[in-house]
């Protein structure tokens, strides 16, 4: 269920990516992502719903934010009730110890809809964030220690559909540690920690001062 491959370091930005389970034999998968260090310390993997992977990652993000005291950011696929988990988390997050992830507005959105919690795959987002995250793997950016994530990217594979050519994973394989793990190295290209209030008086201090000497 927990794989876990270093300890968690002071000051250490973590951004989570969630994909959560269809049925049918899949998984639910989550990678914890260190911006700070550019590796994967932690995973999580089990055959259990949305929730019950919710249950277990709020207290996990309270204990990170804990030992790090740095807010980590974590973002759910939206499909397969994603979405709803993210609304959860939000509720759930009464200390504050974590932030969501905001899907950007790509063009025209029903202002209705209101904040988009989480990662929404979708023909758009889909192959532009998987050739990112094959990219890091190529340049060897991203230390992956998880055997389980590496067995499943032998097993993604290009296909050809009635329409075009697709990345999935290839018959009876999974997806769903590749997918979390390009949600998660999207919100690492994204996403920054949240300064302190002690930072961000610093900051103003040296750039007053900065502009007096010019």
């Amino acid at each position: 269920m927990w794989r876990q491959y270093r300890s968690f370091k002071p000051d250490e930005f973590i951004v989570v990516g969630a994909d959560t389970a269809a049925g049918g034999g899949d998984r639910c998968a989550a990678q914890f992502l260190s911006k700070t260090y550019l590796d994967v310390p932690l995973v999580y993997h089990s055959e259990i719903t949305a929730t019950e992977m919710t249950n277990l990652i709020y207290p996990k993000l309270n204990e990170i934010y804990d030992q790090t005291k740095v807010k980590s950011v974590i973002a759910y696929e939206r499909n397969n009730g994603g979405s709803f988990e993210m609304e959860r988390l939000a509720t759930l997050n009464r200390e504050g110890k974590f932030k969501l992830f905001v899907m950007p507005i790509i063009g025209q959105v029903d202002p209705s809809e209101g904040i988009r919690y989480g990662w929404e795959t979708n023909t758009a987002t889909r192959p532009a964030m998987l050739s990112a995250l094959k990219e890091a793997i190529d340049k060897r950016v991203l230390k992956i220690y998880d055997k389980r994530t590496i067995e499943e990217m032998l097993s993604f594979v290009v296909v050809k559909t009635s329409a075009s050519w697709k990345a999935q994973a290839e018959s009876n394989a999974h997806d769903d540690l590749v997918m979390s793990l390009a949600i998660a190295w999207q919100l690492y290209q994204i996403e920054e920690p949240e300064r302190s209030y002690q930072d961000q008086q610093l900051r103003h201090i040296y750039h007053e001062r900065l502009n007096e000497e010019y």
